[in-house]
């Protein structure tokens, strides 16, 4: 039996909105538990040398090393250890050697959501929508260095002075940002964006109130119709998560390819070519951005093309692709309106340097673009689909969007949701498009 099956799976519990993780520290007992834990560390280092953090030991050799170095050390200097914290030792020094040391505990529990390391020695993590601050910590600079070289280098990414930010991901997909001095003032500094092991259903956002039956019914029609969607909203307002969803709605039989900054979209259909960015190395040569990977994929034979997030120029390749025949496109933008969104889309598309009138750019998105959906995080730590909107065309140099499902705020929510996404009452000017490509959308979802 391994070492979690007799521990069991510690989770981390955050019991109220504003009571912190139970901190022991300053106590002796702390204090001797450190000391105990290092004086492991530096056994297994003595014996093994580089081979302890080489990569290449199993983890049923390790906790056995492990073990017997707890016993060695113990032998030399005698001091009482429950069971309990002989374990607890095994598993910390496994986490530093083989994952994300102190991190390990959030990574492992699957209602924390994002984890955040301000200094090595202040760890926060979000729970339920809240933050909350913790008692875990690096015991120095020098170990949360280790771990984040460790994190960007399997994915092929340094990060230093010449090159102090980095973005990542870990092999479950969830995303990570790194930044170290001269930038990070206080000393190194890591995000890391969870994603759930198993990816989460449409069914699953209508329970969590993020969508409804109406609303998925509908984006699934648009899907199936080949409409290019695109979703905006704020930083961690759940747009991955809904893009994912969206794109579990293609069918089957169509090849689409994914482009993005870092991996993380995980689809169940079986014809899927996954397009990574990447940084240029330490001699500053092999920079390839997400734009080069939009031109490049439109030879790749695409029936979809789903972009991560457009951030840069590859907003004008986009919208050519999706101007192009390469209908059904999605991808995600950070704005905080549906309007907004297609103003950053303009602007994004200027920085490709195309000395293009604003009215011809403006009529280029407006034949491009078919559907918005902005999602937002609300004040309570949910998040909300709050707009799904059309574009119906141009008035002059405007361009024209009308409400399909909006977002209607309760009156009186008390300790329920804050409301939900009802129909405004109009009807899409594209169900008729959608019946010549077989694709019916009842009415009944539009009754307001």
């Amino acid at each position: 039996m391994g070492l979690a099956e007799r521990l069991g799976q510690a989770r981390i519990e955050a019991p109220g909105p504003t009571r912190a993780l139970e901190d022991h520290s300053g106590s002796e007992q702390v204090q001797e538990y450190a000391e105990l834990k290092h004086e492991v560390q530096t056994y297994l280092m003595d014996s093994m040398g580089t081979e302890l953090y080489s990569g290449g030991i199993d983890h049923a050799r390790l906790e056995r090393l492990v073990f017997e170095a707890i016993q060695s050390v113990l032998v030399k200097n005698p001091r009482p250890l429950s069971g309990g914290d002989r374990a607890r030792v095994v598993q910390e020094v496994i986490d530093d050697v083989l994952g994300n040391g102190p991190l390990e505990p959030l990574l492992r529990d699957p209602d924390v959501t994002e984890i955040m390391v301000n200094r090595f020695d202040t760890i926060y993590m979000e729970k339920f929508g809240k933050i909350y601050p913790t008692s875990l910590r690096f015991s120095s600079e020098k170990q949360l260095r280790q771990t984040i070289d460790r994190i960007v280098s399997r994915v092929g990414r340094r990060v230093d002075e010449a090159s102090p930010m980095v973005d990542a991901r870990l092999p479950d997909g969830s995303r990570v940002n790194a930044v170290v001095p001269p930038i990070a003032v206080d000393g190194a500094s890591i995000t890391i964006r969870k994603f759930a092991h198993d990816a989460l259903t449409s069914s699953d956002l209508i329970t969590m109130g993020t969508l409804t039956r109406a609303s998925v019914d509908f984006l699934r029609a648009c899907v199936r119709g080949k409409l290019n969607i695109l979703i905006s909203g704020g930083t961690g307002s759940g747009k991955t998560t809904t893009l994912n969803v969206l794109s579990s709605f293609i069918p089957s039989d169509e090849r689409i390819i994914t482009i993005e900054d870092a991996a993380e979209l995980q689809l169940p259909q079986p014809h899927v070519m996954r397009l990574e960015s990447r940084p240029a190395n330490v001699e500053g040569v092999g920079l390839v951005t997400v734009r080069d990977l939009v031109r490049n994929s439109l030879r790749m034979r695409p029936d979809r093309i789903i972009v991560g997030e457009v951030r840069d120029a590859a907003a004008l390749d986009m919208l050519q692709a999706m101007n192009t025949g390469h209908e059904g496109s999605l991808s995600t933008v950070h704005a905080n309106t549906p309007r907004d969104a297609l103003a950053r889309v303009e602007t994004m598309a200027l920085m490709a340097g195309m000395d293009l009138p604003l009215t011809v750019l403006r009529e280029q998105v407006t034949n491009a673009l078919d559907v918005i959906v902005h999602q937002a995080r609300l004040r309570d730590g949910t998040r909300h689909v709050t707009q799904i909107a059309e574009i119906v065309g141009m008035d002059g140099n405007t361009v024209l969007m009308q409400d399909l499902f909006a977002f209607e705020f309760n009156k009186n929510p008390g300790n329920g949701p804050l409301g939900r996404l009802v129909a405004t009452g109009i009807t899409p000017q594209f169900t008729e498009r959608l019946g010549d490509r077989g694709v019916e959308i009842p009415v009944e979802l539009f009754k307001a």
